[in-house]
Order: C-alpha cells, then sequence, then structure tokens
C-alpha cells in the first residue's frame, strides 16, 4: 500500500513557510509533487569555467556513524561524475566530521570549513546537529545543505534562503510509519524516543498518524543524548503491555533492543527509523531482529548506483569499504549535483548566487526541461536553457521553503541475520 502527500509553500522574505496539506491514501511509499528557473550562456558547450569549494559536515564518529560512509560515498560519487563530466564547472571538496550533539565535533568541523572559504556545506545529517550550526552558517553567506535533516522544523528557519535539503520532513515519514505499524494490526503503541528535535518531531506525527488510524499509544518515554541505561523507560512502556514498540532512536538501539528482549517483548513487532535502521548483523544477538520494520526516506536504488558509490566512496578512502548500507546515499549525490547545476545557471560560485537558482534547476519553477544526470542537465544550461533535474533520490522540486516536495518513504524488513531488505 502506498501514501501520498502533497507539500507546497510560499515563503515570505528571510522566512520559510510551513510546510502545505498532507493527504494520507494508505500505507509505504510517500510520494509528493511540486517545480524552478536556470539560465546560462552559449550553444556550444562549457561558456565558464567555475570551481566550487564544499565542505561536508557528515557523522564520521558519533550515533549516526553509520551513515557516515553512504552520505560520503554519494558525495565522492557526484564529484567525480561532475568532474569527470567537463562541463564548465569544477568541484573541490573537503570532508569533516559532523560528530554528533555529545562528541561535538562539528564546533571544530563548521570553522573551518568556512575559513577555507567554501560556498556550501553539505550535512548535517542529525536534525539537532544543524540546529546547533544553521545560524553560523547561513549567517557567513554559505549554504547549508542537508542530505538527512528531517525535522520540520527546517521548513520555518529564518535562513536568508540559504538552508536546503534533499530530505523529505518527518512529517512524511511519521506519516507512514503510523500508519504501518497500524496495517499490520497493532492496536496499542509504546514509543521510545530520543529527546531532541528529530526524536520529538517524529514522535509527535507517529502518534498522531497511529491515534488517527484507530489506535492508542499507551506509553510514551524520552531519553536523552549520551544516555547509556534505560531501564526505567523500558519498564514503563513494557507495564503497559503495547502490541507494538516505535524506537525512535540512534545507535541507542544496540542496548535497548536486547533489554526489550531480556524484557520479554516479542522484538518482531518492533519499528525503528532512519536513525537506526542499519544492517546489524552480529552487533545484536542471533535472529533478534527477525520480522521486525522499520521506514526510512529514500527511493530503490539500482545495483548500478550502489556500485559506483562504493568504488567513489573506496577510491575517497584508500580502499576502505563502506558496507552495504546506502542510508540518504542518493539525497547527498543529488545535493552536490543540484549544488553545481544552480552554480552554472547562476554564473557564480558565491553562496547567494547559487542559493537563488536551486529551486529552478530542482524543477520547483521555471518549467525546465527534464534531465537525470548531470552531464546532460549541464548541457541544457550551457545551452542557454533551464533545467528541471531529477535525480537519484527522485524529482526533489523544491518548494519556497527549501524542501523537497517529490520524496519517498521505504518499508524494510529483517531477516534471521539482523540485515534488512526493503519491502516497499
Amino acid at each position: 500500500m502506498s501514501v501520498f502527500a502533497k507539500a507546497s509553500a510560499s515563503r515570505p522574505k528571510g522566512l520559510k513557510s510551513v510546510l502545505g496539506s498532507i493527504a494520507v491514501v494508505g500505507v509505504g511509499a510517500l510520494v509528493l509533487s511540486g517545480c524552478t528557473p536556470a539560465d546560462t550562456g552559449g550553444d556550444k558547450g562549457p561558456t565558464q569555467d567555475l570551481t566550487l569549494k564544499i565542505g561536508t559536515l557528515l557523522p564520521q564518529t558519533g550515533n549516526l556513524a553509520f551513515l557516515g560512509p553512504p552520505e560520503e560515498g554519494g558525495v565522492a560519487l557526484a564529484v567525480k561524475e561532475i568532474n569527470e563530466a567537463k562541463m564548465g564547472i569544477t568541484i573541490d571538496v573537503t570532508y569533516g566530521d559532523s560528530g554528533d550533539p555529545d562528541n561535538k565535533a562539528y564546533a571544530t568541523t563548521v570553522p573551518n570549513l568556512l575559513s577555507e572559504g567554501v560556498s556550501a556545506i553539505v550535512g548535517a545529517a542529525a536534525s539537532g546537529v544543524s540546529k546547533l550550526v544553521i545560524d553560523q552558517i547561513t549567517g557567513a553567506g554559505v549554504i547549508e545543505f542537508s542530505p538527512a535533516n528531517t525535522s520540520p522544523d527546517f521548513t520555518t528557519w529564518d535562513d536568508n534562503n540559504l538552508y536546503w535539503r534533499t530530505a523529505p520532513s518527518d512529517l512524511l515519514q511519521g506519516e507512514v510509519l503510523g500508519n504501518l505499524i497500524a496495517a499490520d494490526g497493532a492496536s496499542t503503541l509504546g514509543i521510545l524516543a530520543i529527546n531532541d528535535a528529530y526524536g520529538t518531531g517524529l514522535q509527535k506525527v507517529t502518534d498522531k498518524t497511529f491515534t488517527e488510524a484507530g489506535g492508542k499509544v499507551v506509553a510514551t518515554e524520552f531519553y536523552n543524548t549520551g544516555d547509556t541505561t534505560f531501564t526505567s523507560q523500558i519498564s514503563t512502556i513494557m507495564a503497559q503491555k503495547p502490541d507494538a514498540i516505535a524506537l525512535i532512536t540512534f545507535d541507542e538501539a544496540l542496548t535497548i533492543i536486547p533489554a526489550l528482549k531480556d524484557a520479554g517483548f516479542d522484538t518482531s513487532k518492533l519499528y525503528l527509523v532512519d536513525g537506526n535502521l542499519k544492517q546489524y548483523g552480529d552487533q545484536l544477538p542471533a535472529g533478534v531482529m527477525t520480522g521486525a520494520k522499520g521506514t526510512t526516506p529514500g527511493p530503490v536504488l539500482t545495483d548500478d548506483f550502489q556500485q559506483r558509490v562504493k568504488a567513489a566512496y573506496s577510491e575517497a578512502n584508500n580502499g576502505k569499504d563502506m558496507g552495504d548500507d546506502f542510508s540518504y546515499a542518493a539525497e547527498s549525490y543529488d545535493a552536490v549535483v543540484l549544488l553545481a547545476l544552480a552554480a552554472l545557471a547562476a554564473k557564480s560560485v558565491k553562496g547567494a548566487d547559487i542559493a537563488t537558482k536551486l529551486q529552478e534547476v530542482s524543477g520547483g519553477s521555471g518549467n525546465g526541461e527534464k534531465a537525470t544526470d548531470f552531464k546532460s542537465a549541464a548541457t541544457i544550461i550551457n545551452g542557454g536553457g533551464v533545467v528541471d533535474y531529477d535525480g537519484y533520490s527522485g524529482g526533489v522540486k523544491f518548494d519556497d521553503a527549501g524542501d523537497p516536495t517529490e520524496a519517498t518513504i521505504g518499508i524494510f524488513q529483517y531477516d534471521a541475520t539482523n540485515h534488512h531488505k526493503r519491502i516497499n
């Protein structure tokens, strides 16, 4: 089954407007619709020679470190393919660690990237980290472009048009998750969530959706970043004997899941989210995840794209294998491609100039010509046309708030080896 939602927004000057209407039709993939301008010169190929300096603020350490390799792999592949295309723009990338709100790696990375004169920073992955750095980055006239932030708060953030994201708001993931749990037959639900922008935002939407679907949330417990013991929260939830439990966590799931099993909960009735939907393998007791499900933004990725991402990550990291998790790889790839196309359209590598063209090149305005790869899209721009780029993450089509209005939420299920596969 599927959930379809349409989002629209118009932003007052200097302020992002609230995400528009959402209509629920079923459960599963989630699709939205939206549009953008582009303008360049010449009709015989590249007429510019731009060098765009970007940095990354992605999790090499911290409780979202498992998302770092696929996101950096997506960036590395986009940089490689853009530079090899020789379409009038070269990307110069510096990789940096965001860490998390606990280890605070971002506090060093962001000043370092700004001092290097980057025009855009790809990241952060965690909404909680972005909230701590967004004003610093956008206040410097630099674009912050997140491939994974899902907090609804960024839709209305006063960011001078400099914050953008290819990941959909948790208004969407929460709808899919809540409806999925209800459709699977659960009447009662317990929620354990991290007490930050990501956790509370996703918890609220999941609660609302599950309740509107006829279910009852019987217990909601929170924990704080850095907590290592969850006995109290688990005891409170288990006392209500819920049919299902949703874990809106990060790597704390490694501790929470075995503890729930030990407390007598049927872990096949667990539901995970993008923050903890990882290939656990032998990191968890054998078979503990069998039957459990989870959601995460992103379309079905072709084998060819996955192989190219893995190869690009390995090349950028001295032969290191990134593994088989591709969460937000497509969103990271498209973030870099959209930045490059917007720079070509603006004929500038200044952050504010690039930002004026991002909605256009995504197809959110301008009635541009469709293109599904960088070289074809750049050819349209270099020929004086307007492009509408559809990438590996979907159609994107930014609204006035810098949010994608075309996105997909995938549903995954775990097998006896504690690995998940997409089922919708």
